[in-house]
């Protein structure tokens, strides 16, 4: 020890006071304190014969090595260590510079490892050290997962066997066998299971922080479904190229999917907080770049169609269109948002696809999912409109809306979410939303859209219509604006005042369609759809199978119910429907014809 140089000591990688170490083991040998690489001999182990026989006498394949050096007074602060390397290694510890007056504490036992000892404990348990000694304590400590003969060893010493000095044999050369292969490019299944069912096991709520049982059955069962997933992923791609991009999006929604009951958890065992280690654990180790693939080529999956029934949506530009979603969804809910303009036919849309439980909603339009947040109600701090872009979005947000929205879920027989029910696909329908699609799809990455469109003197002469007949104010006493506005508030709107009502009607059509249009065509082709009205009403079943297809939806007996027969109108339908009702406002609405030309060109261009 003492023929080291100084600069062979550096601080120990928590930057725990008085702490400092010489490497031995590491990745490629370098000056690193990393667990996952091709680990090498540093050049202070290979100056150093003796700890090269002791360590070869163990016959284990070593992981990260070092000698740890606590100084006079110094301590190691009470923890506990949780993170994949640790799962299934253990530390050996041989003092080989200590006295009496160090004491290391593994919860509530302390112990003197006295100078050529080797201990193990279990580090899952809080522990510390303190050197209340005048001299500075070293130690060899090396990591391994054992073998069958390690662990007979130290698991149950057979009686009368005494232990084995290890002395310095002069001249004496060893090879050592070091890790290669500690970790996965993609963790497989298996392993992922026994670390989520070790962790499921042993979680409490955490006194103080608001948690009870439902959230701990909660959490385990999105621990599940999380697994069952991951496991279907990898029957298809193992961890080849082809399946990497669905393998991170999946890992990067771990932390999302679990935070909110995770957060009032912790670990019974040693009290650590449970998504703290959820992530040490398994969070940063799902996808480990730089690996080596197990699998040089992968022949493409082929993808049965009972994958359409999965429950959540792909994720953006990532996943392909042939192969199933992953299940597993942040926030909980996969949102399939009917992106369309007023009166252009979206509730009777909505109230086909509702009627399959494979979608859970909240019934009807959703107002509130949006203006019950006092900062998006149009008049407040400078929100003229009903227009959400990227700039209103955060992951805080993301995760109380979806919390708000699962609060109030329903399945077309009026049933709630059950409060265990893992990730769902929602079915969303609120007109306002059309100029909200950059918000909706920053808030949820794994969000999809169908755009619902109509002809111009068709919708046109229905929000005319709705305007006249007052069933569908939306505000009040606006200020720039005389008497009740109806249907949504798009940017520009205080332009129109005292405009004629077909002036208004006309300039909430375009609007919304050429920004939705705008909106939608910024995304990848694979978030988003078109449908048109008059194909919906006409070739129902061609178009909701397109739909379906389009979101991971099988065609049910619920479905297939549905579209036995004509749709029937929708509960918002003023009138009976007609194809040539709107030619009461047919006059008043070609007045405006070149307003809306354009994008009417646009949407043609669609079908």
């Amino acid at each position: 020890m003492r023929a080291l140089p100084p600069e062979a000591w550096v601080s120990h990688p928590n930057a725990f006071e008085g702490n400092t170490a010489c490497r031995l083991i590491t990745v490629d040998g370098a000056e690193n304190d990393d667990v996952t690489g091709r680990m090498a001999m540093t050049p202070h182990l290979q100056a150093t014969p003796y700890i090269r026989q002791v360590l070869a006498h163990f016959g284990v394949v070593w992981g990260r090595s070092r000698l740890m050096r606590l100084a006079p007074g110094a301590k190691v602060p009470e923890h506990a260590d949780m993170n994949y390397h640790w799962f299934t290694r253990v530390r050996v510890h041989i003092p080989v510079l200590t006295r009496p007056g160090v004491k290391f504490w593994c919860e509530d036992e302390c112990v003197y490892m006295a100078p050529g000892e080797a201990w193990i404990f279990d580090n899952w348990r809080l522990h510390r050290v303190e050197n209340d000694t005048d001299e500075e304590r070293i130690h060899l400590v090396a990591d391994t997962s054992g073998s069958a003969a390690f662990w007979n060893m130290a698991m149950g010493t057979p009686p009368g066997q005494l232990p084995q000095r290890v002395g310095y044999q002069p001249g004496r050369e060893v090879s050592l066998a070091l890790e290669r292969y500690n970790t996965f490019r993609v963790m497989p299944p298996s392993e992922l299971e026994s670390l989520l069912g070790d962790l499921a096991a042993d979680l409490e709520p955490t006194p103080g922080a608001g948690g009870s049982v439902h959230d701990v059955l909660r959490f385990q069962s999105l621990l599940r479904s999380f697994c069952n997933d991951w496991r279907q992923l990898w029957s298809l791609y193992a961890d080849s190229d082809e399946g990497l991009e669905q393998f991170r999006y999946m890992a990067q929604a771990l932390r999302e999917v679990t935070q909110a009951h995770g957060e009032r958890l912790s670990m019974r065992s040693n009290k650590a907080p449970t998504m703290r280690v959820l992530m040490a654990r398994v969070g940063r180790y799902l996808v480990s770049e730089g690996q080596t693939s197990l699998t040089q080529t992968a022949p493409s999956p082929v993808v049965a169609s009972a994958a359409a029934t999965m429950s959540t949506s792909p994720a953006p530009s990532a996943i392909r269109r042939d192969a199933p979603a992953p299940a597993i969804a942040p926030q909980g809910i996969a949102p399939v948002f009917i992106i369309a303009a007023p009166r252009s036919g979206s509730t009777l849309l909505f109230e086909t696809l509702a009627s399959t439980p494979q979608w859970w909603t909240v019934g009807g339009e959703a107002h509130w999912l949006v203006e019950g947040y006092e900062q998006f109600a149009p008049g407040t701090d400078g929100l003229e409109d009903n227009r959400l872009d990227t700039s209103h979005a955060n992951p805080e947000l993301a995760a109380d809306m979806a919390a708000r929205l699962r609060a109030r879920l329903r399945n077309p027989q009026g049933e709630p979410l059950p409060a265990d029910a893992g990730p769902v696909r929602v079915l969303e329908k609120t007109p306002k939303n059309a100029l909200r699609v950059p918000f909706f799809a920053s808030l949820f990455p794994q969000a999809k859209f169908v755009f619902l469109w109509r002809d111009p003197w068709e919708n046109i002469s229905s929000i005319i219509d709705a305007w006249e007949s007052g069933g569908w104010v939306t505000y009040s006493n606006m200020p720039g604006w005389d008497g009740d506005w109806s249907l949504l508030l798009p940017p520009g709107w205080r332009q129109l005042r005292g405009r004629p009502l077909a002036d208004v009607a006309t300039f909430q059509w375009n609007t919304t369609n050429t920004i939705a249009l705008d909106d939608l065509s910024a995304l990848p082709p694979e978030r988003w759809m078109a449908v048109n009205y008059t194909d919906l009403t006409r070739q129902p079943d061609q178009v909701v199978r397109r739909i379906c297809d389009f979101a991971g939806i099988a065609i049910d007996s619920a479905l297939q119910a549905r579209l036995s027969a004509p749709l029937p109108p929708s509960r918002h339908t003023l009138t009976k429907p007609h194809p040539e009702k709107w030619r009461k406002n047919e006059d008043i609405i070609r007045n405006c014809l070149n307003d809306f030309s354009d994008t009417w060109e646009r949407l043609k261009s669609l079908r």
